[in-house]
């Protein structure tokens, strides 16, 4: 006959459409009267591959429930990213602390030529077709925000007809 445990049942991974890409977990410490606390900090990208993307830390004493914290803020910053079929719009420098990336559009079928933290964020947010350049410090934090800063600050045409007072086809010519 078979113990029972006491343990909880493990929660089943609900399946919401969205595509989760862990970036980092550390483990921090705050060294207190009685000792040192660990506890495990997780930074997870969140996108849906269709243009919109979020980004969240958590901070718990256990990993899962760190990652868990961090998906659930990553759900609630969600930003929309504007997207050209596959590529983006226009050449774009994004910049976070000493972190830069530069992503330049590029033709269809060249795939996404990205380091690994630029190509976590091209992914979850579905571009398919870039090429990108990171400049300045290798911290995959700061790539990710520098790339999410890029990506926030990408114009459509319509967008830049707008501002300018002009009809798009002035604009395309």
């Amino acid at each position: 006959m078979a113990r029972e445990n006491n343990r909880p049942a493990r929660r089943q991974e609900e399946n919401d459409g969205f595509i989760k890409k862990l970036i980092e977990v550390n483990r921090v410490s705050k060294t207190v009267k009685g000792g040192k606390n660990m506890r495990f900090a997780a930074m997870v990208l969140v996108g849906d591959g269709n243009g919109r993307i979020g980004l969240g830390t958590g901070k718990a004493k256990e990993v899962p429930e760190a990652i868990e914290k961090a998906t659930q803020q990553a759900k609630k910053n969600m930003i929309s990213v504007n997207v050209v079929g596959t590529t983006i719009p226009h050449e774009i420098l994004g910049v976070f602390g000493r972190g830069a990336v530069l992503m330049m559009p590029a033709a269809q079928g060249t795939g996404v030529i990205a380091g690994g933290p630029v190509r976590a964020v091209m992914e979850a947010a579905g571009i398919k077709d870039i090429r990108t350049k990171s400049h300045g410090t290798q911290n995959k934090g700061n790539c990710v925000k520098a790339t999410i800063e890029g990506l926030k600050a990408l114009k459509s045409v319509e967008e830049v007809a707008a501002l300018r007072g002009k009809s798009v086809d002035e604009l395309i010519g």
